[in-house]
């Protein structure tokens, strides 16, 4: 039987404001990239989502990202690989001091939003995020967008690294994500998303948005949780994939 992982970026709240349901997503996905204090969430947040993923049986990563919780990370902003280095290892570190309270280890990293769409092409902003993982935690795993700059420098460091691909997020003809705000950016129908995921797990080829096809390695499927129509998405991947005879389970034991 094939098998990939189904993630989700999770415990993106802030004190009393909740974004997605993470309860629920939790029952469906195999791992958690938590959010750690720069573009959302706080101790308690983080604590309680750390707890649910552990009582769902559900692998957690450190998902650190621009200290911009305005912008919710999604902002390109003008730090410089060293400062990079550094908030990207308090924001590590922070998860996984949480994780040990919640008796939930930190198994890998993902960076979030614009830092991790910036990781893909630039070396400097890349290896600074590799040094600071390295630096916290050398056996932490990265996960990172397939075919990118991130992947390739963190291979070179000696990390493990696995690949990600999206259900609902476009793909430009090199294999780049279309940022935010651009037509063919987002993809809303759970239908549509399913139908892509099916055609690239058969084929290795992802479909772009000029009607083209690029080849990318998948380890896990990044569904985002804080869209309205998340929750049936990912419901829908995972009942097209049992019935394709994918089993979803995660990248990490």
């Amino acid at each position: 039987m094939r098998s990939i992982d189904l993630n989700s970026d999770l415990g993106e709240g802030f004190g009393p404001w909740l974004m997605g349901d993470d309860e629920a997503m939790l029952a469906i996905v195999t791992s958690a990239n938590v959010a750690c204090g720069g573009h959302a969430s706080d101790p308690e947040t983080m604590y309680r989502t750390l707890a649910l993923a552990a009582a769902r049986g559900v692998v957690v990563g450190a998902h650190p990202s621009y200290p911009d919780k305005e912008g919710f990370g999604r902002r390109r902003l003008p730090f410089t690989p060293a400062e990079v280095e550094r908030f990207v290892a308090a924001q590590i570190g922070a998860l996984v001091a949480v994780g040990a309270l919640a008796g939930h280890p930190i198994s890998y990293v993902k960076p979030h939003g614009a830092l991790g769409n910036f990781a893909t092409e630039d070396r400097p902003v890349a290896e600074a995020i590799i040094r600071s993982v390295a630096a916290v935690d050398g056996s932490l795993a990265i996960l990172a967008i397939s075919g990118t700059m991130l992947e390739r420098v963190a291979r070179e460091a000696g990390l493990i690294v696995f690949s990600e691909i999206f259900a609902d997020r476009g793909y430009t003809p090199q294999g780049n994500l279309v940022p935010r705000g651009q037509p063919g950016a987002m993809i809303h129908d759970p239908d549509a998303a399913v139908a892509r995921l099916l055609r690239f797990l058969a084929t290795g080829r992802m479909p772009t948005v000029d009607g083209g096809e690029v080849p990318l390695d998948a380890h896990s499927v990044c569904v985002h949780g804080d869209s309205p129509e998340a929750l049936a998405m990912a419901r829908s991947i995972r009942a097209a994939f049992a019935a394709d005879g994918v089993e979803v389970a995660p990248f990490l034991g």
